[in-house]
């Protein structure tokens, strides 16, 4: 499996990378990735890996840390990274279905996630926009936690399907637990992507590039959900510059780099 340099931001060991990169290296390793997870993480996940080191260990055992947060990228070329490049999930997921239409490339995508609403919708958006994309799977699971019985079924199913990538979207930190407890038994590699279902089902409307671009992508999703996410990001994202900056301090004190 190719390794790729890191960043350590807080503790969580973020990947040094871009999304042409991340790209490629799914489609020609996906046997040696086979089995194992991929965290795409952002402020909140990296700040909750910091409170928890139940949390932290899944993190850092997943074969990559993507940084999905642009904050987390910037960090990085900050501490003396400058080829550290915003791998969001939603535009890995929309990377690879372009790509799978346009040049034909052959893997096969699971959903996992998701209400009943979404994954019916991503479904029908998919085979509208991406019909040479080979799709094996859509499942809404239970929100309770599944029985063993039920659990067993979910991973015969995935695996039967013959899938190479399993899109998981149950939203941090459950999805990076799911996917930790169910590495080694599912066959095909492991994706938590959050809210990328809803973005690519279109049930709900992403940024605008400007604002994606600026690190404003919070701002606009708490206007969307703001009795939701309101504590979550102003408290999250206050509490990520102050650590990082802390951290920055100790770096510069042992002399090293920001």
């Amino acid at each position: 499996m190719k390794q790729l340099p890191v960043c350590d931001i807080l503790g969580v060991h973020v990947c040094v990378t871009s999304l042409p990169e991340v790209v490629a290296l799914l489609k020609e390793h996906i046997e040696e990735l086979r089995g194992k997870y991929i965290c795409v993480s952002n402020v909140h996940t990296t700040v909750m890996a910091y409170e928890n080191s139940d949390y932290m260990a899944v993190q850092n055992g997943a074969a990559y840390v993507l940084p999905d947060g642009k904050p987390l990228s910037i960090v990085s070329r900050k501490r003396g990274f400058p080829g550290a490049q915003r791998v969001a999930g939603p535009d890995l997921m929309g990377e690879l279905f372009r790509d799978a239409e346009e040049n034909g490339t052959a893997l096969k995508h699971y959903f996992y996630g998701g209400s009943p609403e979404t994954i019916a919708a991503l479904e029908t958006k998919l085979k509208d926009t991406y019909p040479h994309l080979q799709t094996v799977g859509f499942v809404s699971p239970p929100f309770r936690k599944l029985t063993e019985e039920e659990d067993e079924e979910a991973v015969r199913l995935i695996n039967e399907s013959g899938a190479d990538i399993l899109w998981v979207g149950l939203g941090a930190p459950k999805q990076e637990n799911w996917m930790r407890a169910h590495e080694g038994r599912v066959h095909a590699v492991m994706l938590g992507v959050g809210a990328g279902f809803d973005f690519h089902a279109g049930t709900v409307k992403r940024a605008p590039k400007w604002m994606q671009k600026c690190s404003l992508e919070w701002l606009y999703r708490l206007c969307q959900e703001p009795g939701r996410l309101m504590k979550r990001y102003l408290n999250t994202n206050l509490k990520f510059v102050r650590l990082v900056r802390a951290e920055n301090r100790r770096l510069r004190a042992s002399g090293h780099k920001k």
